[in-house]
């Protein structure tokens, strides 16, 4: 009870929040490692439990943090770039195992631009003192693509527990790209308007 006091009273870069936030970008090393053995069984599940260890932590951190009293500017910096970094390196490392492969690797692509993109637009837009609220189709989208990675993860040992389970990933990787490219538009569309109202300002 002691420590669990103290970890709620602990505030800045090593609150607990925090500390869920450094596991999250810590388990994306040792994921792109076990992908490295991708036929092998038991690299596929411990990977697909460090996976999901990680996502939910995705959401304990931000619900602590709130709860708790938490919320730190390393929180709100770390929080999305730890999301996106796991997500690109899964792809990718999904890609190179070809769990991923055809015409599916054009949906990881979109899904990878619009990281870019998002990021990019946030960035920038930061410097206006601009914030981009997140949508309901954008957490749709995370959940479809949070599932979607699961499936994939697991890959070939899932499918000896779940038939057709790579194919259920793909399916929902495809959608969760379709969510990626409106939500895209979304944001490129609300950065612009944001763009020349600065420029008109400006002028």
């Amino acid at each position: 009870m002691t420590s669990l006091n103290e970890a709620i009273r602990r505030r800045g870069p090593w609150s607990l929040p925090n500390l869920l936030t450094y596991g999250r970008i810590i388990a994306i090393p040792a994921l792109v490692a076990l992908l490295f053995w991708p036929w092998d069984d038991w690299a596929r599940w411990t990977a697909l439990g460090i996976y999901v260890v990680a996502a939910v932590t995705d959401y304990l951190d931000g619900w602590l943090a709130r709860s708790w009293g938490q919320q730190s500017a390393i929180g709100r910096m770390l929080d999305p770039i730890a999301d996106k970094l796991l997500v690109c390196a899964l792809l990718l490392m999904l890609v190179h195992t070809e769990t991923i492969k055809g015409w599916a690797i054009w949906a990881a692509i979109v899904i990878l631009c619009r990281e870019i993109l998002v990021s990019g637009l946030r960035e920038f837009l930061a410097e206006l003192k601009v914030s981009v609220p997140v949508s309901k189709v954008a957490k749709y989208k995370t959940t479809a693509q949070l599932f979607a990675l699961g499936f994939l993860v697991a890959g070939p040992a899932g499918d000896k527990v779940l038939p057709h389970n790579t194919q259920i990933g793909l399916v929902m990787l495809w959608i969760a790209a379709l969510l990626t490219i409106y939500t895209g538009w979304d944001y490129l569309n609300s950065g612009i308007r944001h763009l020349v109202e600065e420029d008109e300002r400006a002028s």
